[in-house]
């Protein structure tokens, strides 16, 4: 196996093992805390940021790609990183590299913002890609509700990165406070993980399984399905986490409840997180569920490309119901493989080739902004990746395994 089941090893050892299962889970819960804020605290004071750095439209649609092409790179890294160091450690490099680049990304000018925005987008990505293979080996009875809980946590660090940054930077001196004050989360996560982890099994480097590295799911049908699917719905919640907050403020929305509002898009994916995931895994497929919340996606992209002033607080709310796919694009890692080494190729190939489609979306978006002068074109574009996502999210639902 990839990993050491602990699942197993927790029923036979009792309460110490039911404890440490617990810092385990709180441990996973407080690392993807940290797998948004990166994202989300600099759209929330991308016109700040632009003002002071004196940097264009165009700059702003790369530190919006970053994240996304940071992601495809070294989310395709991940699985033999995990092989090399175990998976445990592989964790807390990404914590760790997280951490550095939050606080790099501060220190100076524009360009230094877009280089600690790699290196902060390298540990995301790699703990994006990980941490559903921990929740597989660890957590292998409980895999729709360990996913409602991991994804609930990363709409949460997503909703407090777009509200809680602006009034950091107010009460610390500015846009560079604001977003530097997350190294603080990320460090905690770090330390509390290498709590949780020490002494569990770390990974096996070469086993039947992994060594050699196994069969590849390139020629897979289904694992590109679900490939394409999870590059659709990345490629929505990427564009709207970066640039939701500057489609609002031209509407005529104030900063602040921008900010709020923008929160509140990553905040509608708790609830919904946690009662989807458990419920859809429940039966052999999800394609509907996928479809369902597909279509409130539509609407809202819709209202806010025909009639952005006229109800923004209700285009948020539809937007933020639609991307809490996101929960049954993880789970849909999961359900697919049979075991956690095919869990961890399949999300290396989902998150590092989807996060290689989804990049292009922020740039397109600001580019075509730029271009157009309006916002009506970008957002044409988008409800075409929508479409595009229900239809391979409606294929990779259905029960079939790589």
């Amino acid at each position: 196996m990839f990993v050491h089941d602990d699942t197993r090893a927790d029923q036979q050892s009792g309460v110490p093992a039911l404890a440490g299962g617990a810092l385990l889970m709180v441990a996973v819960v407080l690392a993807a805390l940290n797998l948004r804020p990166s994202v989300t605290s600099a759209g929330a004071v991308l016109d700040e940021m632009r003002e002071t750095l004196g940097a264009s439209a165009t700059w702003a649609g790369a530190l919006t790609t970053m994240p996304g092409l940071c992601f495809a790179l070294a989310g395709l890294a991940a699985p033999y990183l995990a092989r090399r160091i175990g998976l445990n450690t592989a964790v807390a490099v990404a914590l760790g590299v997280l951490t550095v680049g939050l606080v790099l990304r501060v220190l100076n000018g524009p360009w230094v913002v877009l280089g600690g925005t790699l290196v902060a987008s390298a540990g995301i990505a790699l703990a994006n890609v990980l941490i559903p293979v921990v929740v597989k080996s660890s957590f292998a009875a409980r895999i729709g509700l360990m996913t409602g809980i991991y994804t609930a946590a990363l709409q949460a660090g997503g909703a407090l990165g777009s509200a809680v940054t602006p009034p950091l930077g107010d009460a610390f001196g500015g846009w560079r406070a604001g977003l530097g004050s997350w190294a603080v989360l990320a460090a905690l996560a770090l330390v509390l993980w290498f709590g949780a982890t020490r002494g569990r099994p770390d990974g096996v480097a070469n086993t039947p399984e992994t060594a050699g590295g196994g069969r590849s799911l390139l020629r897979s049908p289904l694992a590109w399905t679900v490939t394409l699917f999870f590059g659709s719905q990345a490629c929505f919640a990427y564009i709207m986490m970066g640039w939701l907050p500057q489609v609002l403020l031209d509407a005529g929305v104030s900063r602040t409840a921008a900010g709020l509002m923008v929160g509140l898009v990553s905040l509608l994916g708790l609830p919904t997180s946690l009662l989807v995931a458990p419920l859809a895994t429940r039966r052999g497929g999800q394609s509907w569920w996928v479809v369902g919340l597909g279509v409130f996606g539509i609407a809202g992209v819709s209202g806010l490309m025909l009639a952005p002033s006229a109800a923004p607080l209700l285009w948020s709310v539809l937007i933020g119901i639609g991307m809490s796919v996101f929960t049954l694009a993880i789970a849909t890692i999961a359900l697919r493989a049979r075991t956690s080494a095919d869990t961890a190729k399949l999300s290396g190939m989902a998150q590092g080739l989807g996060y290689l489609l989804a990049a292009l979306g922020p740039f397109l978006f600001g580019l075509l902004r730029d271009v157009t002068g309006g916002w009506t074109v970008p957002c044409a574009m988008l409800l075409c990746v929508l479409v595009g996502q229900l239809v391979f999210g409606y294929l990779a639902g259905r029960p079939r395994y790589v």
